[in-house]
């Protein structure tokens, strides 16, 4: 019996169920969560290594020195040292095309807007290390931060294997700390004696990771929330083995990983489950997968599929050619055509692994090296400036009832001439009286500071 279901577009139930997972909130983590979190937060590095002990199982120093990363690396097999660097250039090359770009416009005469861009002081990468070792998921965070000019990327990891530590080294890591889990993220977050706070906190991790996370974030720039990931084939002519190792592939993550193939063709979707059930591993997690959040979707038309997908969102989608790549909208990461295999995406193509899942993907794409920069406008104006744009900063105050806005430009040049429907003349204050007359103190000073700039000053006084 196949372990793949098909299911007809028709029944909205179950394409519902395939497509739209209802991630829930589990209350209890959350909360055990929330006092981890508050432990490290108050207590540093005291309740940082009681739980890195006792979660963790941490034996030896937290900090992993350079020295220990090197002698670590040299034990890693040379053929996966060589495939680290090469992943590396490539994920390198692509994160410098994405780093923001300078720019600086003269939006009219004596008004000027400048783009600076600034990197952050320092963020955090969090590295899995449950199931496997995973030295992608560095080279995916340490990578971008690095080529965006961040100072210090410190990584966390629960148990760093060597090939992890030979990818820190090459992902040019400032720090590495053996440690994992919700007080990782506290201590990142907050910083402890032996942690530094960092500015935000980018990578993939289980639920107690994604948690912690949410909880940090209103004091801790985070990249997203993570959930299990996900992958959805639009095909009608691909080969079906081919379609149904990709669907393993990205099933053998996690039990809750979600394996989906939308396709009109329904010879095809009968094909693709007969070979997954022939190619299902005898263990690990994939086969459980499959049965809970893997399926087919049997649509009347491509239109359909496409549909479908783009309501979908998924962090990963593979189509069969351009035609239907430019239809796609929404979703994290989108490969194209037979060729280009989704797992080629998790290592080496050099476009990021960490995605958005669980439907993000309809407002944000991948992480990026755009993620660690700040993006600063710096604006310029002179008298003249002023005297151009004045007249609609001043109507736009009124219009919003916000009179001490208006103001502050009437203080600078006068009552700008504007538009002949314009409603107040002068600036009204809160008591009734008009700007520029009256007995109130503060029309009395303006008019003193507007009688003070009649030798034609172009920038007010330095106080």
């Amino acid at each position: 019996m196949a372990q793949l279901k098909i299911v007809e577009s028709a029944n909205r139930r179950a394409v519902e169920a395939l497509l739209s997972p209802k991630r829930s909130r589990d209350a209890a983590t959350d909360r055990r969560v929330a006092t981890i979190v508050s432990d490290v937060r108050r207590q540093g590095d005291r309740a940082l290594l009681r739980y890195a002990k006792s979660l963790d199982g941490l034996t030896g120093s937290i900090e992993i020195s350079r020295r220990e990363m090197q002698k670590a690396a040299t034990g890693v097999p040379k053929s996966v040292r060589a495939a680290i660097s090469a992943a590396a250039k490539n994920i390198r090359a692509v994160a410098a095309r994405q780093v923001p770009r300078s720019w600086r416009l003269s939006v009219t005469a004596g008004v000027s807007v400048e783009q600076r861009i600034i990197p952050l002081d320092r963020v955090g990468c969090y590295v899995p290390g449950g199931r496997y070792p995973l030295p992608s998921s560095l080279l995916m965070t340490a990578i971008p931060a690095v080529a965006a000019g961040v100072r210090d990327v410190v990584a966390v990891c629960p148990r760093p294997e060597p090939v992890v530590m030979a990818a820190a080294l090459e992902a040019g890591v400032s720090k590495l700390f053996r440690v994992g889990g919700a007080h990782a993220i506290a201590a990142l977050a907050y910083g402890t004696e032996s942690i530094p706070r960092v500015d935000k906190i980018v990578g993939p991790g289980n639920r107690w990771v994604a948690s912690a996370k949410a909880l940090v974030a209103s004091d801790c720039g985070i990249d997203f929330y993570a959930g299990p990931s996900e992958i959805l084939l639009v095909s009608s002519t691909g080969d079906p083995a081919w379609i149904a190792t990709d669907l393993i592939a990205q099933a053998e993550h996690d039990p809750d990983a979600r394996a989906v193939l939308i396709t009109s063709n329904r010879t095809l979707a009968s094909e693709v489950a007969r070979e997954v059930e022939a190619r299902m591993p005898a263990d690990g997690p994939a086969r459980l997968s499959m049965k809970r959040h893997g399926g087919v979707i049997v649509t009347r038309s491509q239109a359909e599929a496409i549909e479908l997908a783009n309501a979908a969102a998924p962090e990963h989608m593979v189509v069969d050619d351009e035609a239907m790549a430019a239809k796609i909208r929404c979703v994290g990461s989108l490969f194209v055509g037979h060729w280009t295999a989704q797992v080629a995406g998790d290592y080496a193509i050099g476009s990021n692994h960490v995605l958005p899942t669980a439907g993000a993907a309809r407002v944000r794409g991948g992480l990026s090296a755009a993620d660690f920069v700040r993006q600063v406008t710096v604006q310029r104006v002179t008298r003249a400036g002023l005297s151009r744009i004045g007249g609609s900063v001043i109507d736009l105050a009124r219009a919003e009832g916000l009179h001490a806005h208006a103001e502050s430009i009437v203080v600078r040049l006068g009552d700008v001439p504007g538009p002949k429907n314009r409603t107040q003349p002068t600036t009204r204050l809160e008591n009734g009286s008009k700007g520029g007359g009256g007995s109130s103190a503060f029309a009395k000073a303006t008019a003193r500071r507007r009688s003070s700039k009649s030798g034609g000053r172009s920038d007010p006084p330095r106080s």
